[in-house]
C-alpha cells in the first residue's frame, strides 16, 4: 500500500492494532484523534441564507496532542500574553537533561517534567538575583517540549526571559547588556546540583517508577552510583540569540508554545508499512529530509509524548508569574514610564479570530460568495471529554 497526504488519525486506523501495551491516557489521545472532526462527535449543519448550500460542520476533539486542534487555542493563549510584554529585549533559554536521565524521565513523567521544571526556574531565579550577575528578581515563561525531531524521547525546557529584572528593592528596573543575559556555564552547573538533588529526595520517599531496563537502579547504593555519573558529565544550558522585542517574541511564541510532536504537514506518504516523514537536516541547516519508521515504531514513538492527564506544560515564573504578574508588570510600566501596550484580541470568537490571523472568513459561503453560513441543525454524536 502506498498513499500519500496522510494524517496521524488515518495511521491509527490502519495500523494502531499493532500498537502494545498502550496506556488509558494513550487510549484516550488515540481515540480523541480518530474522532476529531468526524461524525462520531456530532456537530451541525451550516446553510447558506443565500443560496441553498449546505455543509456538515463535525466538532473538534479539542485535545492538545491533536495535530489538528491546536491553531486557535494556540492564537488565543498568544493574545492573552500581549498585556504582558514589555517594550524590551527579550533572550531564549534552553534547559536540557543528559542522554543517561531519558529513561528515568520516560518512566516518571509527572514527576520528573515537575522536577525539570521546578530545577530549572529556581537555576534562573537564583543565579539572577546574585548582586554579581544581574542583581534583580526576573520573569520568564517555560514550554515543555519532549521529543527530538524524530520523535525520540528528548525532554527540554524553552524559556523566554525579558532581559532584566525588578532590582531587590522593587524601585528600578534592571535591563541586562543586549547580548548577555546570564553565563550558561554558571546556569548548567546550578542546574545540575539542584536537579540530581531533588531526584535523590524523591528517590528516598520512593516517589519514583523503577522497572524494566532501569529497575536495577532499585537498589539504593547502585541509584547513587547512577546519579555520581550524571554528576560526571557536562550539562547542557544554551541561550539563543536575544528577541529584537516584543512583536519578534510573539512570532516566537507561536512556533512553540502549542506544537505537539509532529504534525500532520511533516507526514509525506505511508508505503509497505512505513511512514515517511520530514524532519530537520542538521547537516544543512534551513533545509529538510525525509526519513522512515515503521507505523508501529512512529506510532510507538508519538505516544512517548503524551502527558500525564492534568500536566500544565506551559508556566509562568517570577514576575510574570499568574499570582502577581498584573501589579508587578504595572510597576515596572510605571518605573519605566512605558505607556504603549500590545492590543490583546483574545476576546474575539473564534470565527473572527482565524479571519484576523489567516484572512480566512470561515463563515461565508465558498459557493455564492455573498452569504453567510448558518447553524440550522445539529448533527447528533457520543457523548466525548478529552
Amino acid at each position: 500500500m502506498e498513499k500519500a497526504n496522510i494524517e496521524i488519525a488515518e495511521l491509527f486506523e490502519l495500523f494502531g492494532d499493532q500498537l502494545d501495551g498502550v496506556l488509558p491516557e494513550q487510549h484516550k489521545v488515540i481515540n480523541a484523534i480518530k474522532n476529531c472532526r468526524t461524525e462520531v462527535l456530532g456537530g451541525h449543519i451550516l446553510s447558506c441564507n443565500c443560496c441553498d448550500y449546505q455543509k456538515n460542520a463535525y466538532n473538534s476533539c479539542r485535545n492538545r496532542h491533536c495535530p489538528k486542534c491546536q491553531f486557535l487555542t494556540k492564537v488565543r493563549w498568544i493574545e492573552k500574553r500581549k498585556e504582558d510584554l514589555l517594550p524590551c529585549e527579550y533572550f531564549h533559554v534552553v534547559f536540557t537533561i543528559p542522554t543517561g536521565l531519558r529513561a528515568l524521565f520516560l518512566q516518571n513523567k509527572e514527576v520528573c517534567y515537575d522536577l525539570l521544571f521546578s530545577s530549572s526556574s529556581e537555576t534562573l531565579k537564583e543565579v539572577a538575583k546574585n548582586p554579581k550577575n544581574l542583581g534583580a528578581e526576573i520573569g520568564f515563561i517555560g514550554i515543555l517540549h519532549t521529543w527530538s525531531q524524530n520523535l525520540i524521547d528528548h525532554p527540554h525546557l524553552h524559556y523566554v526571559i525579558p532581559a532584566g529584572g525588578l532590582s531587590i528593592k522593587k524601585d528600578k528596573w534592571i535591563r541586562s547588556r543586549n547580548d548577555y543575559f546570564l553565563c550558561v556555564k554558571v546556569l548548567s552547573k546550578v542546574f545540575k546540583a539542584i536537579l540530581l538533588k531533588k531526584l535523590k529526595e524523591v528517590y528516598q520517599k520512593e516517589k519514583l517508577s523503577l522497572f524494566g531496563d532501569i529497575e536495577e537502579l532499585k537498589a539504593p547504593h547502585i541509584f547513587d552510583h547512577y546519579l555520581n555519573d550524571q554528576a560526571s558529565k557536562d550539562w547542557i544550558v544554551y541561550a539563543k540569540k536575544p528577541f529584537a522585542g516584543p512583536k519578534q517574541v510573539i512570532n516566537y511564541l507561536g512556533q512553540y508554545t502549542h506544537r505537539i510532536a509532529i504534525s500532520n504537514y511533516r507526514l509525506v506518504k505511508v508505503e509497505n508499512g512505513n511512514v515517511f516523514f520530514k524532519v530537520r537536516d542538521n547537516e544543512n541547516p534551513g533545509t529538510s529530509k525525509i526519513v522512515s519508521l515503521s507505523a508501529k515504531e512512529f506510532l510507538r514513538r508519538f505516544l512517548l509524548h503524551v502527558l500525564p492527564k492534568g500536566f500544565v506544560r506551559i508556566r509562568h515564573f517570577g514576575i510574570l508569574g499568574n499570582r502577581y504578574k498584573k501589579e508587578k508588570i504595572s510597576l515596572i510600566r510605571e518605573l519605566e514610564n512605558i505607556l504603549e501596550t500590545l492590543c490583546s484580541e483574545a476576546y474575539l470568537s473564534w470565527q473572527d479570530l482565524l479571519k484576523k490571523v489567516t484572512g480566512i472568513d470561515i463563515n461565508r459561503c465558498p459557493r455564492c460568495k455573498t452569504g453567510k453560513l448558518i447553524a440550522t441543525a445539529e448533527i447528533g454524536g457520543m457523548f466525548y471529554s478529552p
